[in-house]
């Protein structure tokens, strides 16, 4: 069992987001925090392994209750759900080590889809030692990170990777290289260029589909 705070500033809505937590297998709320000063009291109290934290609070900034938890070591994740769409917040969250970005307003569905993703993470076996850089990219890839750009083949940029990365985690199934093209916005031979980049990586894995005539369909679903 996973256990979850939630962090949200409307009581309405904090109330509306635990009802969605309880829904999912696995998970449970051990707890509600409208303020900064109370998230923090109350990881102190219930060490939950999840915090679903909302960046704008009234008495500090969201990630100042990361780092505030992080020093006094406590080692529970952090979600971030926030309506701030600026992509250096996007970005500093990542940094600051969240596990994921959802954005508000959102349904169940999209939080199931990231709390599943997540538990799959947390409960997929880990070796203790990694033998070559393919381990050390699957590893990055459980935990959130991302691998430097400087991995990116000739010809891929860091800024279409990762939003071909997004499409991929958001969707509930498979891609093909035309869907994904069509999400992001490029063209199919780019979106397979990066699909296949992610494949060979360990971030992304690919099958076959098989139609009534012609070549198999090869679809990608990201690596969790």
């Amino acid at each position: 069992m996973i256990d979850v705070l939630v962090v949200d500033d409307d009581f309405m809505v904090a109330r509306i987001h635990r009802g969605f937590v309880e829904r999912i297998d696995g998970f449970r709320v051990v707890g509600t925090a409208s303020t900064g000063e109370e998230a923090i009291a109350a990881v102190d109290e219930f060490r939950p392994d999840l915090v679903l934290l909302d960046l704008y609070l009234p008495d500090m900034f969201g990630l100042d209750v990361v780092t505030r938890l992080r020093a006094a070591r406590h080692d529970c994740d952090v979600l971030v759900i926030s309506a701030a769409r600026e992509a250096e917040t996007v970005r500093r969250s990542v940094r600051y080590g969240a596990v994921n970005y959802l954005l508000k307003p959102f349904g169940f569905d999209e939080l199931r889809s990231r709390l599943e993703q997540y538990a799959a993470r947390r409960n997929s076996p880990r070796a203790t030692v990694v033998t070559d850089q393919s381990d050390v990219d699957r590893v990055l890839s459980r935990s959130g990170a991302q691998t430097t750009t400087s991995a990116l083949p000739r010809g891929l940029s860091a800024q279409t990777a990762e939003l071909v990365e997004r499409a991929l985690r958001e969707h509930s199934g498979t891609f093909s290289a035309a869907e994904c093209a069509n999400a992001v916005g490029i063209s199919r031979v780019s979106a397979r260029r990066y699909l296949e980049h992610f494949t060979d990586t360990g971030r992304a894995a690919v099958g076959l589909r098989y139609g009534s005539a012609g070549r198999p369909e090869r679809r990608y679903s990201w690596v969790s």
